[in-house]
């Protein structure tokens, strides 16, 4: 919805189930409850007319209504009096509070702001085709293969990720991987406003148990892979898992009249599950027997990957500028996206070819020295394995890894991250990530039982990322190859509750340059 547009709050929270509704004021709780002159004074309310919606306090502007969520870390009902004071003229929330303000009881705030964003937005979902892409690793790649063959379909595609939320030259802020409801029905609309036929956009697990998604109405839905992250919020894998799979739950609800489809990964042990919940027509993909969309006879090379593409209508070979299995698994999932939205094979095999990279995914500094440096943004132990394993075919002598772990986030998987590294490098470095609020040196400790257990390689702890990086540039000899993990795109880095610039690939392409090479 444009800036300055109102709309009656009745037509906000249509669809909103509201336990109660007070407009009195504290000290004199009766006498504004009874009906005056005839007119009941909650209904009265409900015509009211609002001018913007907000969860933040400091979001808030006059005549805005303004929800009161309680978080893991903050509880918006403690913010109430300053959205008041702000000019907030209705609160939404899950306990009355002592304000003299009209207040909307409701079971939970959260569900009542998604569903409120979607109907003060006019549901833009509704009016464009909606792709959302889950899994632990891949959703990142995938949106950008999946925006190249929509294109080739001549739609205008609009991206919403980890990496930023984008429409062609035009972009928006990302705060996190799935914006919040309000701020995702937001950005939808400024979306279709400018022109999208299609959203292509990745939905962590983070949102879908928040409910973020709740009333975004998608056409496809697809399934990257699952493996172990975010154990910190989650607890336990099945819970995770869990999470992932209400985005294939829901597909089949809303509006739309056209027909809805799931892709899943046949190669992944968790398809068959996913596969369970969906009562939508299934595409599944994949590099093994049993898939409707399967590659074939794959070839990975240093500068790309290619396979035989077997699916319902024939048999096409397939190309990419990118390299790595995992990749020909991500592009599958794309093709079967083209082949359900019928996009004709030389267009999908084109537009998958021309896709030169994703910034931060396996990524190469190039300053013209004799050995490769990559940066990628592997954070798990099956995304730091997949990358590895890709690194060490395309390497011609000893791949060295530079690799931490996040603070804050699940320790279970540390010492795995260490074991994975060692398997696979002839030298690992391990340093800080984004140690947030935890002792750099600690999640080190927690990284290290895993490198101990692989006697074979060889290893360093240097916990300034910058002297890690360095370190191992100057490890590098000719023909050798430097991985680079954990971080990928990021600009930054965390520690303690500061954010500092960062940046992987121009730290290494600073360090390269100051031992002397320059690309030509």
């Amino acid at each position: 919805m444009r800036e300055g547009t109102v709309m009656e709050l009745g037509k906000v929270l249509d669809g909103v189930n509201i336990k109660e509704v007070r407009t009195y004021k504290v000290n004199h709780p009766r006498i504004m409850t009874k009906q005056q002159d005839g007119e009941d004074t909650s209904l009265a309310l409900l015509k009211e007319e609002i001018s913007g919606l907000a969860y933040d306090s400091r979001q808030v502007k006059p005549g805005f209504l303004f929800f009161c969520i309680p978080g893991l870390k903050f509880d918006g009902h403690d913010f109430a009096a300053q959205a008041v004071a702000k000019g907030a003229t209705v609160l939404v929330v899950e306990r009355f509070l002592k304000l003299e303000v009209p207040q909307i009881l409701v079971t939970s705030s959260r569900d009542s702001l998604s569903q409120g964003a979607c109907n003060f937005h006019n549901n833009p979902s509704q009016k464009m085709l909606m792709i959302g892409i889950t899994g632990t690793n891949g959703k990142t790649t995938t949106t950008h293969l999946v925006e190249a063959v929509l294109r080739a379909k001549g739609l205008s595609v609009a991206v919403i990720g980890t990496i930023g939320n984008r429409l062609g030259e035009r972009s928006w802020l990302a705060t996190h991987t799935t914006p919040e409801s309000l701020d995702l029905q937001a950005l939808l609309a400024k979306m279709e406003h400018a022109g999208a036929h299609a959203v292509v956009m990745e939905v962590s697990s983070h949102a879908l148990d928040q409910g973020r998604v709740d009333h975004v109405e998608f056409d496809y839905a697809i399934f990257t892979n699952l493996t172990q992250d975010h154990l910190d919020y989650h607890g336990t894998i099945e819970n995770y898992r869990e999470a992932k799979s209400i985005l294939f739950k829901k597909l089949e609800q809303g509006e739309k009249k056209t027909p809805k489809r799931a892709i899943i990964n046949n190669d992944d042990l968790h398809g068959p599950f996913f596969c369970q919940e969906c009562s939508v027509p299934i595409i599944t993909y994949g590099l093994h027997e049993g898939a409707m969309i399967r590659g074939t006879n794959c070839l990975v090379t240093p500068k790309g990957a290619s396979c035989d593409v077997t699916y319902p209508r024939g048999k096409v070979t397939m190309k990419l500028q990118l390299t790595g299995l995992f990749n020909l698994s991500n592009a599958l999932s794309a093709f079967a996206i083209a082949y359900a939205e019928g996009v004709e094979e030389k267009q999908i095999i084109e537009a998958l070819r021309a896709v030169k990279g994703v910034p931060g995914r396996f990524e190469t500094v190039d300053q013209g020295q004799p050995f490769s440096v990559i940066v990628d943004y592997a954070h798990t132990p099956d995304g730091l394995e997949n990358v590895l394993m890709t690194a060490k075919k395309v390497a011609r002598k000893r791949l060295i890894t530079v690799v931490g772990c996040g603070g804050d986030r699940d320790r279970t998987k540390r010492p795995k991250m260490g074991s994975v590294a060692a398997q696979w490098s002839d030298w690992v470095v391990i340093t800080s990530d984004n140690p947030r609020t935890e002792k750099p040196e600690q999640i080190i400790e927690d990284i290290l039982p895993g490198i101990h257990g692989v006697t074979e390689t060889s290893y360093e702890v240097i916990v300034d990322r910058k002297s890690a990086i360095k370190r191992a540039l100057m490890l590098a000899e000719a023909d050798d190859l430097i991985l680079i993990a954990g971080k990928g795109h990021e600009t930054y880095q965390i520690i303690g509750t500061e954010v500092f610039p960062f940046d992987d690939r121009e730290v290494a392409t600073e360090i390269l340059r100051g031992l002397g090479y320059e690309k030509a």
